[in-house]
């Protein structure tokens, strides 16, 4: 028998699936084989008990209740089939007994559903201008950083000085009293402001070798250790040692010695090339995050809150995942930020309706552009993965079996994302709008 379709709002629906007597009473038939084999009826082998031996022992409803879970797993998937549904998550299903006890029971099955969606202003949206390609000073700076990965430290008579190796020793103190972590014998470190707690580097540079002196440095807050957060430590610190780096030349010799290339030209170009790839990709970045956000500002619709709960979930595993990486346990996390975990859950919601906003849209927006996904593109992105994880493509492949269809989601929102910075109107960042977005992702 047809089914009936009935929108309850929009972004779920509710599916009525009858059933004739001759289905019902077929079902039952079946069902009652099936149960039967594993009956335990004294005087009669399993599966030979007789159907009214069966029900006085065990029920009818037995019978009953195992016919209509096989025919709602027939008629279910059927019925979405016939009314072209997506469905977000699995039904809630309600058996309705008929007016008439003579007639089989009605399932009502309600279904999440993503809603209708008509895609508008969408192309030659104004967004500021990024530059996708790496500069000159770029592949300076780049090449530069080579030279003093691939340095020789040799000793000089000297002060310390920002860039210089120092060999020491160093003990801190809050208060007087020493602190786990803050001792270290024959350390070995190159002087960089940027790798240490305030005041530590600038407090070494300009001693000498053989020097010992107490430099002060403060925690910064929030830090790691909650427990030296915001504190002021004194270090006091010996020195031993003084390097600087010797830098090599930078020519050909160099090319070979810390790449594959024989020439510094070829360095030169596969750095060019290495550095365009990320910085197209930032770029790329920043301008889909100033579109999307646009785009989504002009179109809205509901959105289904089986997808929100979905996205508040991941963002809170996200942060838990964050704070395991950073040594702190979840507990300790909530605790310092005050909230309990319903409460940090609420905070995310926002996030969550931002990003499944602009799922939905970019799908819709591809659906009525017509982007797929050609073979050649799924290609492109297996080789590009097996690249990128130094695996063989048939391994990628063997590793996304279960996941082809996200992978597919992906290339088809790259390139919708794609086409439409490339119908945008992009202007230079001096010309751009005062509530320009321009944060990255």
């Amino acid at each position: 028998m047809p089914t009936t379709l009935k929108s309850l709002d929009p972004t779920q629906v509710e599916l009525e699936i009858s059933i004739t007597p001759e289905e019902f009473a077929a079902a039952q038939d079946a069902a009652f084989r099936k149960l039967v084999r594993n009956a335990k009826i004294p005087g009669f082998r399993p599966g030979k008990v007789p159907r009214k031996i069966f029900e006085s022992n065990y029920g009818t409803a037995t019978i009953v209740e195992r016919a209509l879970d096989d025919l709602l797993n027939q008629k279910y998937p059927a019925a979405l089939e016939e009314h072209h549904i997506d469905p977000l998550t699995r039904p809630t299903v309600e058996v309705v007994p008929a007016e008439d006890d003579t007639q089989p029971p009605v399932f009502k099955a309600v279904v999440s559903v993503r809603p209708e969606i008509e895609p508008s202003d969408y192309t030659g949206v104004e967004i500021t201008d990024v530059k996708e390609t790496a500069g000159d000073e770029d592949v300076d700076r780049a090449l530069e950083q080579m030279r003093r990965d691939a340095a020789i430290l040799v000793p000089v008579d000297r002060p310390a000085q920002l860039g210089d190796t120092v060999l020491m020793d160093y003990e801190g103190k809050i208060d007087g009293v020493a602190f786990d972590g803050g001792t270290a014998q024959g350390h070995e470190t190159e002087l960089q402001g940027d790798r240490f707690i305030p005041g530590f580097v600038d407090g070494i540079v300009g001693m000498k070798a053989g020097e010992t002196k107490d430099v002060p440095a403060k925690f910064p807050d929030p830090y790691s250790n909650d427990e030296l957060a915001g504190k002021d430590a004194v270090f006091t610190i010996t020195v031993h040692e003084i390097k600087e780096p010797e830098l090599p030349e930078l020519d050909d010799e160099l090319a070979k010695r810390v790449s594959r290339s024989e020439t510094l030209d070829d360095l030169r170009a596969e750095i060019k090339r290495r550095l365009d790839e990320t910085v197209k990709r930032n770029a790329r970045r920043q301008m889909s995050t100033q579109l999307l956000e646009k785009v989504s500002a002009a179109n809205d619709f509901p959105l289904p809150e089986v997808l929100i709960d979905r996205e508040t979930d991941a963002l809170l595993n996200e942060s838990r995942q964050f704070v395991g990486r950073a040594g702190m346990s979840w507990e300790q996390y909530l605790e310092g930020t005050g909230k309990s975990e319903a409460e940090l859950r609420e905070t995310f919601r926002p996030e969550a309706e931002k990003r499944v906003k602009t799922t939905l849209l970019v799908e819709a927006i591809a659906k009525k552009e017509g982007v797929q996904a050609t073979q050649e593109d799924v290609e492109t992105e297996l080789t590009a993965l097996a690249a990128q994880y130094g695996q063989p493509r048939e391994r990628i492949i063997e590793a996304l079996q279960s996941n082809v269809g996200a992978l597919i989601d992906g290339i088809v929102r790259t390139k919708t994302i794609d086409r439409l910075i490339e119908q945008a109107k992009r202007v230079p960042a001096t010309e751009s709008p005062a509530d320009q977005v321009t944060e990255t992702a």
